[in-house]
């Protein structure tokens, strides 16, 4: 399908919280003020028992299907993002079936398609939030899309799903809210931030914080820290994409780039592609929201928040519910033995699991690329906890 034959959908905004119902964050913090961009397909049903939540990735929106031409906000709602980042998985007869449920995607508190975040601005002040706003845990921001369903009036979901990082989200809703999904569906996740994922993150917040433009957060007046936001999506693109995908893809003019660097000529096609990931990425995503968000990711530990690092005991709230786990054989930003680890746990608790190995030369963006190696198995899963409470 072309993206002139997607159906037009449009975001829709929320407000979750007000200075008297603010929303208290896990650090201690506390906004006011929280308004929620999101975007739904499909019809809630009478009984309200059919929503499925989709949590998306570190630098994801709340556009996951269909196409949006008129996103916000304008200055980073590239073409790029015009399309839904899951289309291929969201919609008529697809893995997640908009003709029976109620598909919902939200863009996480923190970030910059339209949910309160640093590039929001503050009602108190009417500046942006900048470097202000509180830093963020993933609690929080399940916290607030549960306020969300709240306001749709939807107590339980059909199912909660999402990958990388959105697969933190779906499992912390699953422990600290398990009466509120009835299956979960983590894709290409883990219980924690590992070392090496601490240590890749880390160096990309290095990269943006000593950008020179950066003014600790302070650079709505003036020029963005572009280079280091370009650098710090190069870092991360190596453990999205496998490394034959990336020579595939790299396999286009050289192109050498102007006042970016200094002293040096590209040599490699795979340098012109690694630079051209970072420079779109720079284009599209806010440097301080994306310091908050992987600030969420290295912050996260499930076990160790939930159970003193207890897997077992981390998961014991979820028994009644259903998991569906996959793994990608080749993945490098989640190992598929991270995923294990999940299915170890579930099967100590007596949950009712399945852990799907998808074979795969993609990579960690496999969960985005590839829907005909997870549909059956979701549509299965799916299907067979709608029915058993019928």
């Amino acid at each position: 399908m072309t993206k002139q034959e997607l159906p037009q959908v449009h975001t829709r905004f929320l407000e979750v919280a007000t200075p008297s119902n603010p929303l208290h964050l896990a650090n201690g913090g506390v906004l006011p003020n929280v308004t929620l961009a999101y975007e739904a397909y499909g019809e809630l049903n009478e009984k309200k028992d059919n929503a499925i939540l989709v949590f998306h990735a570190l630098s994801g929106s709340q556009h996951a299907a269909g196409l949006n031409t008129e996103g916000y906000p304008p200055d980073l709602w590239t073409p790029e993002l015009h399309p839904g980042w899951w289309d291929a998985f969201v919609g008529p007869g697809r893995a997640f079936d908009t003709t029976r449920y109620f598909v919902i995607c939200v863009n996480y508190l923190g970030s910059c398609y339209g949910s309160t975040g640093p590039y929001s601005k503050n009602p108190e002040t009417g500046r942006y939030w900048a470097s202000a706003f509180p830093t963020i845990s993933v609690a929080d921001i399940v916290d607030s899309q549960v306020r969300l369903l709240d306001k749709l009036g939807i107590e339980t979901l059909l199912a909660a799903t999402g990958g990388s990082m959105g697969g933190f989200c779906s499992m912390d809703l699953a422990v600290r809210y398990p009466g509120r999904v009835r299956c979960v569906i983590p894709i290409a996740t883990g219980f924690r931030a590992t070392v090496l994922a601490k240590a890749l993150n880390f160096e990309q917040i290095f990269a943006i914080q000593e950008d020179a433009d950066f003014h600790g957060g302070e650079y709505y007046d003036g020029p963005r820290p572009e280079r280091g936001l370009i650098l710090a999506r190069m870092i991360s693109h190596k453990t999205f994409v496998s490394l034959s995908l990336m020579e595939q893809r790299a396999r286009s003019e050289l192109i050498q780039p102007e006042n970016l660097l200094i002293g040096y000529k590209l040599q490699h096609k795979i340098e012109s592609y690694m630079l051209h990931q970072g420079r779109k990425f720079a284009k599209r995503f806010d440097a301080n929201s994306y310091l908050r968000i992987i600030g969420a990711w290295q912050d996260f530990d499930l076990p160790m928040q939930h159970a003193d690092g207890d897997p077992v005991k981390a998961l014991a709230p979820c028994r009644g519910q259903e998991w569906l786990v996959f793994s990608i054989s080749c993945d490098v930003c989640f190992y598929p033995e991270e995923q294990a680890e999940i299915a170890g746990a579930l099967k100590a608790n007596g949950i009712n699991y399945q852990h799907i190995t998808v074979h795969s030369e993609k990579g960690h963006d496999s969960f985005l690329l590839e829907p005909e190696l997870y549909a059956p198995y979701i549509t299965y899963k799916i299907g067979q906890v709608e029915r058993s409470s019928t």
